[in-house]
């Protein structure tokens, strides 16, 4: 795009053939998921039926972590068949399908279509528009386990954008397993990372009490030639898994408000993604800066 000094670009590299090689091994435990997460979620994404849906800005790595839940539960005896805007990797022994919607093929047009291939596990890239949503949901209603992502913050957010695209909360709280919501940090470069004292000030801002925190051991890294300087190498998931209760349905049927489903989702077991995120700085992890650049202070 054009800028005052020139123009501004940015190239997104998907590397299909190195990713491939490691595709044998995706797994949602190499993404960066905690234990407690990773047996809340294994046990969703082997339900019979239903919707398993993850949200997140753009580049929260919605889709690998998808990738790694298929890869997890593909086992050849089920048909499972995606369609994506475009596929970003080639998994093997899976029907993928590119949305082309200059020749027609939509999101929603091509769900339809692939309802008549008899799958039994279906993954949508995104849900943008309410025909899509519908399809979906109905999917999940009739016996099909759906996988898709949706743009929202958190996981009470997505609630709110599918009753905004005219589906009945009933519907949609009856179809749906779980919401997970996810943010990617930064983590530190093992080769030149220290620990490090907090200030005062860094532990206000993260919402930490400074007296129980101020000789607690964090960790900071300054740069070496391994992370070219940077201080920190790869990224990992954090995330917030919503688990949908009946007593969760009832209240979002009933349309009580995000203050008090998240009251009862807290009770439930559910660990919000600011949480998630503190858990990686006391593991030494990460830094509070970069938690504090992806999450909000509750």
């Amino acid at each position: 795009m054009p800028s005052i000094f020139g123009e501004d670009a940015v190239i997104r590299i998907l590397d299909k053939e190195s990713i491939t090689k490691e595709f044998h091994e995706l797994r949602l435990d190499i993404l960066g998921f905690s234990e407690r997460e990773l047996v809340r979620i294994r046990k969703m994404i082997r339900e019979p039926y239903g919707m398993v849906l993850v949200t997140g800005p753009t580049g929260s790595g919605k889709t690998t972590t998808l990738y790694a839940a298929l890869s997890e539960i593909r086992t050849g005896q089920d048909k499972i068949i995606t369609i994506e805007d475009p596929p970003e990797y080639q998994l093997s022994g899976i029907v993928q399908v590119p949305v082309n919607e200059k020749k027609g093929l939509t999101f929603a047009r091509g769900l339809s279509s692939i309802l008549r291939h008899d799958p039994d596990k279906i993954m949508v890239g995104e849900i943008r528009d309410a025909e899509t949503a519908q399809i979906a949901v109905q999917s999940a209603l009739t016996g099909h386990l759906v996988f898709t992502t949706v743009h929202a913050n958190n996981v009470f957010d997505v609630i709110g954008r599918f009753i905004h695209m005219n589906i009945e909360p009933y519907n949609f709280v009856s179809s749906l397993n779980c919401v997970l919501a996810q943010r990617l940090v930064r983590t530190l470069c093992e080769h030149c990372k220290a620990p490090v004292k907090a200030d005062a000030r860094l532990l206000e801002e993260s919402g930490l009490p400074v007296n129980k925190y101020r000789d607690f051991t964090f960790y900071e890294a300054k740069g070496c030639r391994e992370c070219n300087g940077t201080g920190f190498r790869g990224r990992t998931a954090i995330v917030e898994l919503l688990d949908l209760t009946d007593e969760i349905r009832e209240m979002i049927v009933e349309r009580h408000s995000s203050a008090i489903l998240k009251k009862a989702a807290r009770e439930a077991g559910t660990t919000f993604l600011r949480d998630a995120a503190l858990e990686k700085v006391f593991e030494g992890k990460s830094t509070l800066q970069e938690i504090n650049r992806v999450t909000f202070v509750e």
